[in-house]
């Protein structure tokens, strides 16, 4: 029997189970995906979780090919507003880790297990069972639920975590571009919100408000966008675009008796501001020390697991209202509207307010920071 069964293993489930097994835990890592996916929102690692995986050797795994991002640039129709300059934070890494989450998957499964996939989990109970597709049980004295929003049904009734869906969809790409270098832009228009984010290899994410419309659209829409800002290069080599939607959800718990839930399950979070699974690799390099004495001692650190919960709770809290923000601020305006917007924002952007932001921005309200 294993000591811990991780339900999910995608980079939090995976980091949980790696850092356990390297205290002599045994997990078991269940996942219903037949193989890992390459597609992703999530490409920057900000300086908490570098910070707090280094001793692991993950960190330097993760910045083996990562793309460091010191500064970030705000612009507003074809001019700089200000730039948020996170290589003056008072940090043992100050910048943003950029590489695609199939990189940092890689790197996070440094001496974890490997996956048991196909396993499709049907129930969940605090005593230790977890109930697969068939009817087979897999039995561990302590369980975590780390499979993303979809999981949540397996451990909270229905209504438990209210969801709220905003109206904002996006459109995202990766593409060949030498444009900005490393910094990262976001350019804040009357028509809405462009990111620009680099990558390794000499690429950069692009992601841009969509006003929606027909999926066979997605591709010109995103071209537009970009040529609007300037980038014609780039809008000539996007020939696919993703679509998603954003939400928030922060879970009111995130443990009873021996089941804990982490990551996307417990909370959910606008991607617009980067926090979401940075959220998710916290909750787990900080339950997972925890978790280890448990296991091999035997004893309940109880006090430990409350203030965990608090800690993690009000940080998910935090990020969620700071991606609210974010989100709101990239939504198209009228003329009037978008005029006070650019106005505010070049005020916020002055000195302290843009030490402030990139504290921010970089999770440095995170309680875990």
């Amino acid at each position: 029997m294993p000591d811990v069964a991780i339900v999910g293993a995608g980079p939090v489930g995976t980091l949980l189970a790696g850092l356990l097994a390297r205290h002599g835990v045994e997990v078991a890592l269940l996942e219903q995906r037949a193989s890992a996916g390459d597609g992703s929102r999530a490409i920057g690692v900000h300086a908490p979780v570098l910070a707090a995986l280094e001793a692991s050797g993950i960190t330097e795994r993760l910045l083996a090919s990562a793309v460091r991002v010191s500064r970030g640039e705000a612009r507003s129709d074809g001019r700089a507003l200000g730039v948020v300059r996170f290589d003056r934070l008072d940090r043992r890494f100050p910048f943003v880790a950029a590489l695609p989450q199939a990189a940092t998957e890689e790197a996070l499964a440094l001496g974890a297990p490997a996956p048991r996939r196909g396993a499709t989990v049907t129930a969940v109970a605090p005593d230790g069972r977890v109930t697969l597709e068939g009817g087979e049980s897999v039995v561990a004295p302590i369980v975590v639920v780390a499979g993303g929003w979809r999981a949540r049904r397996l451990v909270y009734r229905p209504g438990a975590v209210h969801v709220r869906p905003y109206a904002d969809r996006y459109l995202m790409a990766d593409v060949a571009s030498d444009a900005d270098g490393d910094l990262a832009v976001v350019n804040i228009d009357r028509d809405g919100v462009l990111e620009s984010f680099p990558l390794p290899g000499g690429r950069r994410r692009f992601v841009a408000w969509d006003a929606g419309g027909e999926v066979s659209g997605r591709v010109s829409r995103l071209r537009s966008a970009l040529r609007a800002r300037g980038q014609d290069a780039a809008a000539e080599l996007v020939h696919t675009a993703a679509s998603f939607e954003v939400r928030r959800a922060v879970a009111p718990a995130l443990r009873r008796e021996r089941l804990f839930v982490i990551g996307d399950t417990a909370h959910e979070v606008s991607p617009i501001g980067g926090q979401g699974m940075n959220l998710g690799l916290l909750d787990a390099a900080t339950l997972a020390p925890l978790l280890a004495s448990w296991v091999r001692s035997g004893r309940e650190p109880a006090p430990e697991l409350a203030a965990w919960e608090r800690r993690r709770l009000a940080s998910a809290r935090t990020a969620a209202a700071l991606a609210t923000l974010n989100t709101s601020l990239g939504r198209p305006l009228g003329p009037t509207a978008h005029a006070v917007r650019r106005a505010g924002l070049r005020v916020v952007l002055l000195p302290p307010g843009a030490r402030l932001l990139a504290h921010a921005y970089a999770m440095g309200f995170d309680r875990d920071a």
